[in-house]
């Protein structure tokens, strides 16, 4: 397509902006820019295929491109988002390689081609210093080096009503408002859409509409109609991501423009979400479960109308800014936790999802219940202080009876479903010897499978396997917390802000070296004697404490390498059981916390 001199004039500024180009000299740009063919691209269609040619490479003036490839079993893998600015095919043209990958354009898309005989010309005319661009092009991708921590790239988003009736303008109006506390946001209406499509001849002037929204903007939301009409369809090409809004009234059921869009180029490779709106005031989340059972969105959001916070925590989790808060086991020195979450609160730093493991886990579904901090502490501590039954030791050392109990009081009969702030308790899974993440059920079920140490506590039965403490892989869930905070919007970078907990404590456990042979009756006479030159004799909950925890131990570097930001709150002195020191506990969790957290860099 020829050239429009103002698509040209953006071409040469993308190139002065860009990380391989712009340090050519303004005239080599404006060479490079007189050859390049303009291309414009509908969301879903193939750009190049693997195994072409690598004849070619391309810049994105506008829009987006996805680098995909097919599995060994047929799958779809989805790789790196190509987005305004960036270039792709580089080393093909140099190397004249066949293409690796599948590029297809994530949304409707403005291309500026440059074929490799044009390349061969300009390379003639301007030898050194496009041999010089040509290598940081190829270093960069060999190296797979990051982004520019300054670069920005416009988002876009369509919120799509999934059936009559759907709450779709609030959604919109109030996503727009929540995105624009992240950067510059705008709104674009059905009316003025559909004014766009009832125009004769009027592609150019609305691909340079468009355009010019997300060069002055962050975030563009375009809000689509009620069925698959074009507009609908439009909005859903233009979009990195969609939103689909249901009515937390309405019963989940097939929707006809879902099964509509499905069959769209290019949907699989889009970020799909929910959005169940409720109304101002509801007291917990509905049929969120039953939407999950009907469709594969990547994530369900509970909101509600005016509830500034739901919406604050969509644009979060949508900019991929969303913060995740892990919270490992390790008995009343769990209680650092509280002090932590304290301090993230008066830094204003916001918790968007929120999991654990064992003591991290009880706490943290109290705190996905909207609990106050101070409650969380006090129905702990009398949650602690309760005793447990020796049973005959043919399963477990104690019952269980009483912690189960005392759990389903706490919860009731919550499911994890109703909870307005997402949550995560882990387990191990003895049946399969992995880490089971729990985020479906009653919310008391969760939590005890995860406080319910291996052979201490009987194991919790789960659709016939048996889950106990997860302690014994992973006491910190890092990697469930990593998953659940989303797909990463590129290769290149995480999807969120991953803040790590860790209150394990790796206590001396050893003997005197003249013993050969552990027995019940040395462990009587040192409990008799307390003999201070006597190393201390373990006594069967302390082997099997630490068993549970080998495996955590062993992960506390590869947890630390996994996270954003990592806190190990100084709890050493304090005793695994001492939950009569819970104020100390939580005072050293926030003193650590407030020491670190003013030296964090965490995007705005």
């Amino acid at each position: 397509m020829k050239q429009a001199e103002p698509l040209r004039q953006r071409l040469v500024e993308i190139l002065r902006q860009g990380k391989v180009f712009g340090q050519l000299p303004i005239e080599v740009l404006h060479d490079m820019a007189s050859v390049l063919e303009i291309h414009q691209v509908q969301g879903g269609n193939v750009v190049y295929r693997e195994g072409d040619a690598g004849d070619s490479m391309f810049f994105v003036l506008s829009g987006g491109l996805r680098v995909t490839r097919r599995g060994p079993g047929g799958e779809l893998l989805l790789y790196n988002q190509i987005r305004a600015g960036e270039s792709v095919g580089e080393v093909n043209v140099v190397l004249e390689q066949a293409r690796t990958a599948d590029v297809v354009a994530l949304r409707d898309s403005v291309l500026a081609l440059l074929r490799r005989d044009h390349f061969v010309v300009l390379l003639q005319r301007h030898s050194l210093v496009l041999t010089q661009a040509f290598v940081r092009a190829a270093n960069f991708h060999l190296r797979d080096v990051p982004h520019p921590a300054d670069s920005r790239h416009t988002q876009t988003v369509a919120v799509v009503p999934l059936h009559a009736g759907a709450p779709v303008q609030a959604v919109a109006l109030a996503l727009t408002r929540a995105l624009n506390r992240l950067g510059r946001s705008h709104h674009v209406s059905p009316e003025l859409g559909c004014e766009w499509d009832a125009r004769q001849n009027a592609e150019s002037d609305f691909s340079a509409w468009s355009d010019a929204l997300e060069i002055d903007n962050d975030f563009v939301v375009y809000q689509a109609e009620h069925g698959a009409s074009y507009w609908t369809r439009r909005a859903f090409r233009l979009a990195d991501q969609v939103v689909f809004v249901a009515a937390a009234s309405q019963a989940p059921q097939a929707s006809e423009v879902l099964e509509a869009l499905r069959v769209e180029p290019g949907y699989a490779l889009k970020r799909a979400h929910l959005v169940v709106q409720h109304e101002s005031g509801a007291s917990q989340p509905l049929h969120v479960a039953g939407w999950r059972d009907w469709h594969g969105f990547e994530r369900i959001y509970a909101t509600r109308h005016g509830e500034h916070a739901d919406f604050a925590r969509l644009a979060r989790f949508l900019a991929g800014r969303a913060v995740g808060v892990v919270l490992g086991g390790g008995g009343a020195r769990g209680f650092a936790h509280l002090g932590v979450l304290r301090a993230l609160q008066e830094c204003g730093i916001p918790v968007d999802l929120i999991g654990g493991n064992s003591m991290g886990a009880l706490l943290a579904a109290q705190f996905a219940c909207g609990m106050e901090l101070e409650q969380i502490h006090s129905q702990t501590t009398r949650f602690a202080s309760g005793g447990e039954r020796p049973v005959l030791p043919l399963v477990s050392l104690v019952s269980g009876e009483r912690v189960a109990r005392d759990l389903q009081q706490m919860f009731g009969q919550r499911s994890i479903e109703s909870l307005w702030l997402p949550f995560f308790a882990a387990a191990c899974n003895l049946s399969r010897g992995t880490t089971q993440v729990l985020d479906q059920g009653p919310l008391w079920r969760a939590v005890l499978a995860s406080n319910s140490p291996a052979g201490l506590f009987p194991p919790v039965p789960l659709d016939g396997e048996l889950l106990v403490d997860g302690a014994i892989l992973e006491n910190v869930p890092v990697t469930a917390m990593r998953t659940r905070l989303g797909v990463p919007l590129e290769k290149r970078r995480g999807n969120g802000i991953l803040i790590a907990i860790d209150v394990d404590v790796q206590e001396e456990m050893r003997v005197a070296p003249h013993i050969e042979r552990l027995s019940a009756w040395q462990k009587l006479r040192h409990l008799w004697t307390r003999d201070a030159g006597l190393h201390r004799m373990p006594s069967i909950a302390d082997i099997l404490y630490r068993a549970g925890h080998i495996g955590g131990m062993t992960q506390q570097g590869r947890t630390e390498a996994a996270s954003d930001f990592y806190l190990r709150p100084p709890v050493k002195k304090f005793p695994l059981m001492g939950y009569k020191h819970s104020r100390e506990i939580i005072a050293a969790g926030y003193r650590h916390a407030m020491e670190h957290i003013p030296g964090w860099k965490l995007a705005p």
